[in-house]
């Protein structure tokens, strides 16, 4: 089945018209927030990029991320990963900007983050992190709705940002730019005589000079390149919409974290090794409330207005992979971002048109290789 326009075009038109397109494109495999901020990037430097995808912007990983930007949570320890994700969100806040300028919504701050000590023990291990620790009656009084606590580390740097409506904003603003975001799933990639022969569902092959994989944790069901290691790793994230007054800051306890939103707050995350299987359990939903009223005693569970499942890819390092492919000319990687997908966007994004655009390899890369495993 040939791939299909969004806008919704006759069938075999819009099959020519992206035929022509591809010839002369650069074709970014996945439409979640690692892919569509690629293309963004790709098409502001003037490539013409077409985005594959047999799901809506977002339909994935994507549309079940809480959107956290916390580096010195997620990824504390120094080397070069924490180097990594601190350079992206220094990015984040002129990326906003000029999403917004183009008259994109999306919702996003830098609200800081509490990571709560609710045992002597939390607080001891708490003190030795990045950040400022508050006492018990300090946390007390930045967030009243707390459980009782033995203080807190704050970390103002930090924030969020509504994933699902920013991937839709960087699709939208490739689009734009002459992008073009179609459905369509890439069963098979091979080299052929110079190019790279993209297998369209069962019927349709094009040939491109480039192609950028950010399929995620459905990479490897991509037949004819050797990718690396990656698997799926499920992650439930629960949608709360009662009051229990305002939260102005992400809490991190011991087996969850609340991210306060413009409309309630999302709870996160089950960390499950259940393949491909994007289902909800009565189990996962369980842990995760029961986790979060530790935190916030006030919370009902009648007040969940939806779950959210989405499958990370996660290699065996936990380290994203970027760069060039080691044996097919023309095919990069971005894929195996896990838990940092959306903080680590704009960075990859920037690395991987540099390298695609400008031949410029930037020296972060040696370290998420896709031949390094």
């Amino acid at each position: 089945m040939a791939p299909r326009h969004r806008s919704g075009a006759h069938a075999g038109s819009d099959a020519d018209q992206l035929r022509v397109t591809l010839k002369h494109s650069v074709v970014v495999v996945g439409s979640g927030i690692i892919g569509c901020a690629i293309a963004r990037e790709l098409s502001i430097r003037g490539a013409k990029v077409t985005v594959l995808d047999p799901r809506p912007i977002a339909g994935g990983a994507t549309q079940a991320s809480a959107g956290m930007l916390a580096p010195y949570v997620e990824a504390h320890h120094s080397g070069p990963m924490l180097d990594l994700c601190v350079r992206s969100l220094d990015l984040y806040d002129r990326w906003i900007d000029d999403l917004r300028a183009e008259s994109a919504v999306v919702e996003y701050r830098r609200s800081g983050t509490l990571q709560v000590a609710l045992t002597p023990d939390d607080a001891e291990r708490l003190r030795g992190e990045y950040g400022e620790w508050l006492a018990p009656e300090a946390v007390a009084a930045r967030v009243p709705a707390l459980a009782e606590t033995c203080g807190a580390m704050w970390i103002d740097k930090h924030g969020y940002v509504d994933a699902p409506q920013l991937a839709r904003a960087l699709g939208a603003s490739a689009e734009r730019r002459g992008g073009r975001v179609a459905f369509g799933r890439v069963e098979r990639l091979d080299s052929v005589s110079g190019a790279i022969r993209v297998q369209v569902g069962t019927e349709e092959a094009f040939d491109v000079r480039t192609v950028v994989l950010a399929a995620g944790a459905w990479t490897n069901r991509i037949e004819g390149v050797r990718t690396p290691p990656l698997r799926p790793v499920r992650g439930q994230l629960l949608h709360h919409t009662g009051g229990i007054g305002r939260i102005a800051s992400i809490l991190w306890g011991p087996d969850c974290y609340i991210v306060p939103r413009d409309r309630g707050l999302l709870i996160g995350a089950t960390v499950e090794d259940a393949g491909f299987d994007e289902r909800r359990t009565d189990e996962g939903v369980a842990l995760l409330f029961t986790a979060a009223q530790r935190l916030l005693p006030a919370l009902q569970r009648d007040s969940i207005e939806e779950v959210r499942v989405g499958l990370r890819p996660v290699t065996p390092d936990e380290l994203p992979v970027l760069g060039r492919d080691p044996e097919i000319h023309g095919l990069v990687h971005a894929s195996g971002h896990y838990r940092n997908g959306v903080l680590l966007a704009p960075i990859t994004a920037k690395l991987i048109a540099d390298l695609v655009i400008d031949d410029v390899v930037d020296p972060a890369l040696s370290h998420f290789r896709p031949d390094r495993f």
